[in-house]
């Protein structure tokens, strides 16, 4: 595009607006432009209307409309804080069971199983990892240190995961679904590969994948002789085994013997030792989920669609081997979940089987018996169910919730025991934010931490950048946590907005819930006030209907400490403001709540937005075409500016530090005016229209986000100058935009006039985007080679019967020395918060029983690293009191006293015991 012409352009030095008098405002609006179109305008490139200063409304204006210069297009810089989605494929453990795997889109991330965090990443550069996203991994049946990933890229890739090396790739060609292994067959894997090559298939319709048909393969993990020592090769030995419908699940049996699939609501059996004669079908009643296979005996598990878990017991060589013949399996069925079973899993010992799903509750079943235990409100629905290998200590279970958190459930006390979550991913309860909706999010300057949309849509979550980790999870409209009755969804509470002051003390929300034929509608306005001692939010007042049942479209705080109002608009056609008002007890103790202060409207037209001065002395709201500057205090118009470009904004915003510029948006059009000359600036017509924008806090500069023309599903950032309407800079994001705010980088200087911005994708991503972000700052830590990590050494059977030994072993002293060395780690609640835990209505408490040991582990401190220590000091105390005349205290170190007379001084207490 040409570049603008700029007529009559002169700098402002103007006063700041709150040192306008009323009387030198005129009351007129602003005339109609008189400027002409050039004939070559074109409706699909960004024109600009400029207009001169001038200083009065009557002014008269000149120009015309010409073609705004394109600044140059790039790709601005983001990361994102959240995994791309939580994958369907169970998460892993190592074989000594103190590390996970997750799938993380084309990543692969290694957990600490002790203290959840990511201790490294596969692959460390993007040159060795998958180019698409991956489906399944395993462990090598004969290398436990290797591990194999598939991907809808069409490769097998073989990594040595404790150097984070990538071995060698297998390329098949074909996008892959499933993979497994058995220690029995050396040098296969088994396959699940989409029947249609990857070729032919484009990233637009990779979802249509999911829908073709499977073909189950056995490929040869050989590399082939003449293809040397190349890292990528093609398997030399491929055998089709079978055509099936996708895939959901593929395993092998206990013995190896049998390989099995499942799609759709047949099961398919495979002799490995005669692969050629092709599977065995046995007929489902129900659309099969998931599978799991019993770790001895010769059975397998299946969930299916209507909640039903099921043992088959086709696995038995004595069935007549009919291929390609339906039939019909002994099984036995459990049946409790009121929804789909998203998995299933069995015990290490075989006796139990646990299985999960929509409910948000793991089911405990006895096989034997069918009695069955549960482990309730795990906090999100169970995406994956996987058993930790055994061990020395107790068992664990490991679930993968939907909102990417991980619980460990106890075996012993059918209890979570750890938690790891960072931020919660998509609503899981479908259409909680219905794209009509606004979306929470908002920056707390106190804290340094984003309060985001939790998985439940009544809830919020606080959220550290800094710290990469989650603060807390606040319920700000307590509701039932069932998603749906029958196949019909239950319509949740919804947060639809928070704001936060300047100040951070307070926090406004908007909660509603539509109505029904059983329920009436729900609209709520809470003021929630920042406990520093707790570091937590606290609701002090709630107001019922605060706009009537119609939405509220913006909520904004004034700026500064002193008078602080909250104005809310909303679609009933009401401004209204709310002041804090304070009251005495009969004890003469103040209590603070919030109250209304004033409502007003203009005309009859209906407001769209509100935004404060950067002093706080004006507001202005939008009312139609025109917007009108209001004294906050008195509620006295200022001003109207009529928009005779647009006939409908719904977005405006003070400009500057000093205020001393309004911007607005409505449709395809852009308007700067000057407040203190109540002239258009200029004008911007787009080619698409404008989503929102926002204003730079210490720069005359602001920002507008708008879909791309070519690909509607990318964000435009444009960055334009109060002086000029042409534009300083565009960026293109891959993802759309459904809220955006501004977010203070840390290590950036108070005054920085770089862009740093967080928004929310129609994804529910986190994305932090700017001139400062760095964008290999997308991955949570650096990568590093995978090394056992320090932990409490384990007691043998002989040490937890009879205790540790008198004087330990080099080896043990050496460990609880790196172990005293280095600080326990620290309880997730404080002693004060959870004595805030019984200030709840007493009704609404549940069972002492239920929360007891964890209320208690609230109280006590947390000495782990100190155990072995502190077992060794009780033990030299006793060995003192044995050594000792009882003339006076005699204090002995078990370094210093040899061994044979601490045995000697030990017989006459066992032979007192014997009887002897």
């Amino acid at each position: 595009m040409a570049a603008a012409e700029v007529l009559n352009h002169t700098p402002l030095v103007v006063p700041q607006p709150k040192d306008v008098s009323i009387s030198q405002i005129p009351r007129q609006s602003l005339p109609h432009q008189s400027g002409k179109r050039s004939k070559k305008y074109k409706e699909k490139r960004p024109t600009v209307s400029h207009h001169p200063q001038g200083s009065g409304s009557d002014e008269q204006r000149s120009g015309g409309s010409r073609k705004a210069a394109s600044a140059p297009s790039r790709k601005w810089s983001w990361t994102s804080l959240t995994d791309t989605s939580v994958s369907s494929h169970p998460p892993i453990f190592t074989k000594d069971g103190s590390h996970f795997f997750s799938i993380a889109g084309s990543t692969i991330k290694i957990h600490s199983a002790s203290s959840g965090k990511v201790v490294s990443m596969l692959p460390r550069s993007q040159d060795e990892g998958h180019t698409d996203t991956i489906t399944s991994v395993t462990l090598g049946a004969h290398n436990s240190f290797q591990l194999f990933t598939a991907s809808l890229d069409g490769t097998i890739k073989v990594w040595d995961f404790l150097e984070g090396i990538l071995l060698r790739t297998i390329d098949l060609d074909q996008p892959i679904h499933h993979i497994c292994t058995h220690e029995k067959i050396k040098d296969y894997i088994f396959v699940a590969a989409a029947k249609i090559k990857k070729s032919k298939i484009s990233p637009a319709h990779r979802k249509d994948v999911q829908d073709e048909s499977c073909v189950v393969l056995r490929v040869s993990l050989n590399p082939r002789e003449s293809g040397g020592l190349t890292r990528t090769h093609k398997p030399p030995d491929i055998l089709a085994i079978g055509k099936i419908k996708r895939t959901v699940g593929l395993a092998l049996s206990a013995s190896g013997e049998r390989l099995i699939a499942i799609s759709g609501r047949r099961s398919y059996v495979a002799q490995t030792a005669a692969l050629k004669a092709g599977f065995m079908k046995f007929t489902s009643p129900e659309s099969l989920t998931c599978l799991a296979v019993h770790p001895f005996e010769e059975y397998f598990a299946t969930g299916d669609v209507k909640g039903v878990v099921r043992l088959w017991y086709c696995l038995n060589s004595n069935l007549v081997k009919v291929v390609g013949v339906e039939k019909k399996s002994q099984t036995s069925a459990f049946h409790w979940h009121a929804h789909a079973v998203s998995s299933v899993a069995f015990s290490t010992n075989g006796a139990y089987l646990l299985s999960g799903g929509e409910e948000a509750v793991l089911v405990i079943w006895q096989i034997h018996t069918g009695k069955r235990e549960f482990v309730p409100r795990v906090g999100s629905p169970i995406k994956s169910v996987v058993v930790s290998p055994p061990k020395a200590s107790e068992e664990e279970y490991l679930l993968e919730l939907a909102d990417a958190t991980h619980a460990f459930v106890s075996s012993k006390t059918l209890k979570l025991s750890r938690v790891f979550a960072r931020i919660k991913l998509a609503p899981s309860v479908p259409n909680a934010f219905p794209s009509s909706s606004s979306i929470p999010l908002a920056f707390h300057n106190l804290s340094e931490t984003l309060v985001l949309p939790s998985s439940h849509a009544s809830s919020l979550q606080t959220f550290s950048p800094s710290a990469f980790a989650l603060v807390a999870e606040l319920e700000v409209a307590p509701s039932n946590r069932v998603s749906r009755k029958d196949e019909k969804m239950l319509e949740p509470s919804r947060v639809e907005r928070a704001v936060i002051s300047s100040t951070g003390e307070w926090m406004a929300t908007i909660d509603c819930r539509e109505g029904d034929e059983y329920f009436r509608g729900e609209m709520y306005l809470k003021f929630w006030y920042w406990d520093k001692k707790n570091a937590f939010w606290i609701l002090n007042t709630r107001i019922d209907r605060p706009h009537g049942l119609c939405k509220i479209t913006s909520m904004s705080f004034s700026p500064g400490p002193s008078n602080i109002q909250l104005v809310t608009i909303g679609n009933d056609g009401n401004v209204k403001g709310w002041r804090i008002r304070t009251t005495k007890d009969k004890k003469g103790q103040e209590e603070i709540s919030w109250v209304t202060r004033s409502s007003f409207g203009y005309k009859s037209d209906t407001p769209r937005h509100a935004s404060w001065s950067p002093d706080g002395s004006l507001l202005a709201v939008v009312f139609g075409p025109s917007v009108v500057l209001y004294d906050p205090y008195t509620n006295v118009p200022r001003h109207v500016f009529v928009c005779h470009e647009s006939q409908r904004l719904h977005e405006v915003h003070f400009i500057g530090m000093g205020g001393r510029f309004l911007a607005t948006v409505g449709g395809t059009d852009l308007v700067v005016w000057n407040v203190m000359s109540r002239s258009v600036l200029w004008h911007v017509k787009n080619d698409r229209p404008y989503e929102t924008l926002l204003p730079h806090p210490h720069r005359d500069a602001f920002m507008t986000i708008h879909s791309s023309h070519s690909t509607p599903a990318h964000a435009v950032v444009t960055i334009f100058h109060v002086r000029s309407p042409i534009r300083q800079m565009e960026h293109t994001l891959p993802f759309a935009l459904r809220n955006v705010i501004w977010y203070p980088q840390s290590y950036s200087p108070a005054n920085s006039e770089s862009f740093s911005l967080v928004g929310l994708t129609h994804s529910y991503s986190v994305v932090l985007m700017g001139d400062d972000v760095n964008p290999q700052e997308k991955r949570s830590v650096p990568f590093k080679t995978l090394r056992k990590g320090q932990s409490v050494p384990r007691k043998s059977l002989f040490e937890e019967m009879f205790g540790v030994p008198v004087i330990p072993s080099e080896s043990q002293q050496h460990s609880r020395d790196q172990i005293t060395a280095n600080p326990g780690p620290a309880l997730p609640w404080r002693s004060s918060e959870t004595a805030s835990f019984f200030d709840a209505p007493s009704h609404l408490i549940p069972p002492i029983h239920t929360f007891f040991e964890s209320l208690v582990d609230g109280f006590l401190t947390l000495r782990v690293a100190d155990e072995g220590r502190q077992e060794e000091l009780d033990v030299q105390e006793e060995t003192s009191s044995k050594l000792s005349d009882h003339s006076g205290p005699v204090f002995a170190n078990s370094a210093d006293i040899a061994t044979d007379s601490v045995l000697d001084s030990l017989v006459p207490v066992f032979r007192e015991i014997a009887g002897i």
